[in-house]
């Protein structure tokens, strides 16, 4: 299985809206994983179902029984997160689960329950393909495990319909859910725009994806907004080896388009979309 996992170092270069339209290009030969579970909106784009939901489980939390607790306050001094209250009520947010509380309660009252934290979905889409995502609870952790979890699940349903390739929309930044998401990539691509923060999360996150010894190419997306940084990142791509896949200058359109959910590609007919079409078969000849 091909799987081209597009990422960026930082937010809002236009790695979601580019993803989505790889995957309206792709049609019923790919199927999608949005793996940025922290801030999922792939749905805004390809307008899936929300089919097949299923209910995701990490991580624990406590729970005081009351009739059995005799307000000793050992579990109030012992929580170094505040997470318990005067009259023995525990916050979800404020829990991490470490057990300590129910380590010290003398009554044995403190039971750790596991949470959910978020459902997952198997969709159809508006092109009839398969999109895998998943919607994290408010304040939820673990969406590293998360990411895993709608991995395995969207290469499940490709080999099951016998597709061969996965596109998949990761997070951005470098940490756990940016890992999790280059796990088992064939190909990545990597999102970035000419400004001094995108130029240096992108130095950030392509050592990340030279670690793990992966296969990258770039797209400079908005390069006519600063030249200069422009062919500062050109030239880092050329001293690293790196594919200079395409570069797309700064359009209105884009925006309007996801504001009418709908791909760059749908929208309208302009030079830009050409662009994006050539750059979506250079990286199926990449890979």
């Amino acid at each position: 299985m091909k799987e081209i996992v597009v990422i960026s170092g930082k937010g809002g270069t236009g790695k979601t809206s580019l993803t989505a339209t790889y995957s309206f290009l792709g049609g019923k030969d790919v199927v999608t994983a949005d793996c940025d579970v922290d801030a999922s909106d792939m749905h805004l784009l390809l307008q899936p179902d929300f089919g097949n939901p299923q209910d995701y489980y990490s991580g624990f939390v406590a729970e005081i029984d009351k009739d059995a607790c005799i307000a000793c306050g050992k579990c109030i001094d012992v929580c170094r997160f505040n997470a318990i209250s005067s009259d023995y009520e525990v916050s979800p947010i404020n829990c991490e689960g470490c057990g300590y509380c129910q380590h010290v309660c003398p009554a044995k009252a403190i039971n750790l329950e596991e949470q959910n934290i978020g459902d997952l979905y198997v969709s159809n889409t508006k092109l009839n393909s398969k999109l895998i995502h998943a919607a994290l609870g408010v304040g939820a952790d673990n969406s590293g495990k998360l990411v895993t979890k709608v991995k395995n699940e969207a290469r499940d349903v490709a080999n099951r319909l016998g597709i061969e390739t996965l596109i998949v929309d990761g997070s951005p930044g470098i940490g756990c859910p940016v890992i999790a998401s280059l796990s088992g990539a064939s190909y990545v691509v990597l999102v970035t725009e000419p400004s001094v923060s995108g130029f240096h999360d992108l130095k950030r996150v392509y050592q990340l994806v030279k670690d793990f010894e992966l296969d990258a190419g770039c797209i400079i997306n908005k390069y006519d907004l600063n030249l200069e940084i422009t062919a500062q990142i050109e030239d880092f791509l050329s001293e690293e080896n790196i594919t200079h896949i395409a570069s797309f200058p700064y359009d209105e359109r884009f925006s309007k388009a996801m504001t009418q959910g709908k791909t760059i590609v749908e929208y309208d007919k302009w030079d830009l979309n050409e662009l994006v079409k050539q750059s979506w078969n250079k990286i199926q000849e990449l890979i």
